[in-house]
């Protein structure tokens, strides 16, 4: 069995506009599903630990019916868990043999620019182990970087919310950057789906990443295929 740090937002709204904002659940939901069914453990932190906040629109009735999200949003046990997290400050990288960013527009405003969080994935990297993202997550590797101060990205293909996704969701007014843009601007090959909102991931050597909220579950396998070849 192997132990996955599974990392969230703490922030609960857009700075420009306010609206609220935070996790989407369905990505933390639909990869610890996966993980866990193939027998490894979870630990979900967050940037500054204790309660996340949560996408109220990931809480809708259509989107919780999604890929079982539901069942656990309705499982006290696991919904204690996101309510009191560990922080990144405590979290030591000889204790897992993976790591995993979920998304939601939260990640946007404290991933690219937490210090732990950088020098956390540095760590995992440098030790050959598993570095996943999705979606949004993926902005939590923008800040990173590699044990010779490269970009942790450069020359990878990665998968993150596409800006086409922004403009269909009508948010691309309130980001504060365009993630398609900013992943090719480090160096990286930023690959997407042919249609948006289509489940997507692409495994590069031991980095794992996925497109949209519909990817969590392909990101998910992918990093249990790796830990498997392990």
């Amino acid at each position: 069995m192997s132990t996955i740090l599974v990392v969230t937002t703490s922030v609960p709204s857009y700075e420009v506009s306010g609206r609220r904002t935070g996790l989407w659940l369905g990505e933390l939901t639909h990869f610890v599903d996966v993980v866990e069914a193939a027998g490894h453990a979870t630990v979900i932190a967050s940037i500054d630990g204790g309660f996340v906040p949560i996408d109220p629109e990931s809480l809708s009735h259509e989107v919780l019916a999604q890929g079982g999200t539901r069942a656990r949003y309705d499982d006290p046990a696991f919904m204690d868990r996101v309510r009191n997290t560990v922080s990144l400050k405590d979290v030591d990288v000889a204790d897992f043999d993976a790591i995993y960013l979920t998304g939601g527009h939260g990640v946007m405003f404290d991933f690219p620019t937490d210090e732990r969080l950088a020098v956390l994935l540095r760590e995992f990297d440098g030790a050959g182990k598993i570095v996943s993202a999705v979606c949004h997550g993926t902005a939590g590797l923008l800040g990173a970087t590699r044990a010779d101060g490269a970009p942790l990205i450069a020359g990878r293909r990665i998968a993150g919310f596409s800006w086409n996704e922004e403009v269909l969701a009508g948010l691309d007014a309130i980001v504060p950057f365009n993630l398609e843009e900013r992943i090719a601007a480090l160096g990286a090959t930023y690959v997407q789906a042919d249609e948006a909102w289509a489940p997507f991931a692409v495994t590069d050597g031991t980095v794992v990443t996925g497109q949209n909220p519909a990817s969590a579950h392909p990101v998910a396998e992918g990093v249990v295929a790796l830990l498997a070849a392990r």
